[in-house]
C-alpha cells in the first residue's frame, strides 16, 4: 500500500484506539487554524521556488486533506474517495473545452467559462461570493476585481491627504486588481525578501 492510502491508514492509526491524544482529540472546527497556516507556508514556499520546502508543504496541505477525511469517514459523513470524486468530477465539468465540444483559446476565456459554469451549478452564496476565511487584502482584491468599489489612484492620493489609511489601503488594492496583480502574493514576495535582507 502506498501513495495517499497509506497516508489516510496512518491517520486512521493515529486517530484510533491506543492513538495519538491530540490527533484523537482534533475536529473539523479545531484543525481550521492548521489548514490556514499549512497553507501560507505552501505558498511561502511556492513563492520562494525552494523544491524541497515545496514538496515538504504541499505534503502538510495533504496531510490536512486526509486528516479531515479520516474524521468525516468516523462521522459518517464522506470519505476521503468523496473528495477525490467530486474533484475529479467538477474538473472534468469545469473544462469542457478539453473534456467536451466548447471552444476557449485563452486562459481569460477559461476563466470567465469557469464563473459561468460555477454559477449555473448554483453553489450556496457566500457573503460577497467569497469564503469567510479568505486573507482580507485577498478578498479586498477579489471584490475589487469583481467592480465592487474599485479603488483608483485620485482615491489613493485624496486619502493619503486626509490621513484615511484604511481608505488608501483599500484604493491601494484597487491599482492592483486594475493591472491584475495579486497584492496578498506581492506582499508575501516582499515580506520574504525583508525577512531575507534583515
Amino acid at each position: 500500500m502506498g501513495g495517499m492510502e497509506r497516508l489516510l491508514e496512518v491517520m486512521r492509526r493515529l486517530r484510533g484506539p491506543g492513538g495519538c491524544p491530540w490527533d484523537r482529540a482534533q475536529t473539523h472546527e479545531s484543525l481550521i487554524p492548521y489548514l490556514l497556516e499549512e497553507a501560507s507556508e505552501a505558498a511561502d514556499a511556492l513563492l520562494a521556488g525552494d523544491a524541497e520546502a515545496m514538496a515538504e508543504e504541499l505534503g502538510d496541505v495533504l496531510l490536512q486533506v486526509a486528516f479531515h477525511s479520516v474524521i468525516a469517514e468516523e462521522e459518517g459523513r464522506f470519505t476521503y474517495g468523496d473528495v477525490e470524486r467530486r474533484i475529479v468530477e467538477k474538473l472534468i465539468r469545469r473544462h469542457p473545452h478539453v473534456f467536451g465540444d466548447a471552444r476557449a483559446d485563452t486562459p481569460e476565456e477559461v476563466k470567465a467559462r469557469w464563473e459561468v459554469l460555477k454559477a449555473e451549478e448554483g453553489k450556496e452564496e457566500k457573503p460577497c461570493g467569497l469564503p469567510k476565511h479568505l486573507p482580507t487584502l485577498l478578498r479586498a482584491y477579489e471584490l475589487q476585481k469583481r467592480g465592487v468599489e474599485r479603488g483608483s489612484e485620485a482615491g489613493l492620493r485624496a486619502a493619503l491627504e486626509r490621513g484615511d489609511l484604511e481608505e488608501a489601503l483599500w484604493n491601494l488594492v484597487g491599482l492592483f486588481a486594475e493591472r491584475g496583480l495579486d497584492p496578498e502574493s506581492a506582499l508575501r514576495r516582499r515580506s520574504l525578501r525583508a525577512c531575507r535582507e534583515g
